[in-house]
């Protein structure tokens, strides 16, 4: 019998501190990891990684609204991937990781397990 796997949360920021409609990257565990506020405040977590371009770049994309999914748009090749399932709207074959995210006394922290 294996010992159950425990979450594992890293601080990122303070929840008032995110603009809405714009990302910040992190280093969770090792991962580059970009974190965004939506205009009605939900939050999501998600690779940095753009996978089209290998640079460390959709926290600096462009958040809007796809058929009513939140998205986020990678500066460099512009492919829109949705910020709940991290699924390339573009290209549905292609995806990024995605990361639980909650809020604690403010803090906004992301599960890297």
């Amino acid at each position: 019998m294996t010992a159950p796997v425990r979450a594992h949360w890293t601080a990122v920021c303070r929840y008032d501190d995110l603009i809405p409609e714009r990302g910040v990257a992190a280093l969770v565990d090792g991962r580059a990891v970009a974190v965004f506020r939506t205009h009605e405040g939900a939050l999501h977590a998600l690779s940095n990684l753009d996978p089209f371009s290998r640079a460390s770049v959709l926290s600096r994309g462009i958040v809007g609204d796809r058929g009513g999914r939140a998205t986020v748009a990678s500066p460099v090749y512009k492919q829109v991937f949705e910020l709940a399932t991290g699924v390339c709207l573009d290209d549905p074959s292609v995806s990024v990781s995605t990361y639980p995210v909650r809020v604690v006394n403010g803090v906004v922290e992301v599960c890297s397990s």
